[in-house]
């Protein structure tokens, strides 16, 4: 469901469970990984989570993709661990991008500010220098991140963020 660049493979990842790294070498603009799944709303979301776990991407407001059976979830995910110092950002809603040059073995992360906008929060795990010690699902709303990642946020993000300004 989801498209995995051949310079890709998942594996155990330092920062959690299993992550995306490169296999080679990645240039600037790359796409890494495209998030596949089907399209589904917020009433829907609620009924999967409690059996998927956390394994879709918000599009729109109260649309998301991802799977929608335990049979689907391995296939839909792009392995993309968080990271306060990511090397991949978002091109429109679902095509993730590298943001810089990559070297082979990097852990291929985005920082979820770049996707999020929910009501949760947990302890960040990334071990960079800048790391934010807490993710929130509204640090898109941090005036200092969308600077940061100004052009790597979600179309919908981007929108919103474009609204407020």
């Amino acid at each position: 469901m989801t498209f995995l660049s051949s310079k890709t493979e998942v594996r155990a990842s330092p920062i959690h469970g299993r992550g995306l790294f490169a296999k080679e070498d990645i240039i600037k603009g790359e796409i890494v990984a495209i998030k596949g799944g089907h399209v589904f709303d917020g009433q829907t979301l609620t009924g999967l989570s409690p059996v998927l776990g956390p394994a879709e991407i918000q599009i729109a407001d109260d649309l998301y993709i991802g799977p929608t059976t335990m049979e689907e979830r391995e296939s839909s995910m792009i392995f993309s661990n968080h990271s306060c110092d990511p090397n991949l950002g978002v091109q429109g809603q679902i095509v993730f991008v590298a943001m810089r040059d990559i070297e082979a073995h990097e852990e291929l992360t985005h920082d979820w500010a770049m996707t999020d906008s929910d009501d949760y929060q947990m302890t960040c795990n990334c071990g960079a220098a800048c790391c934010r010690k807490t993710i929130t699902g509204q640090d898109w709303m941090r005036k200092e991140l969308q600077e940061k990642y100004r052009g790597y946020f979600s179309w919908y993000l981007e929108r919103r963020i474009s609204q407020d300004d």
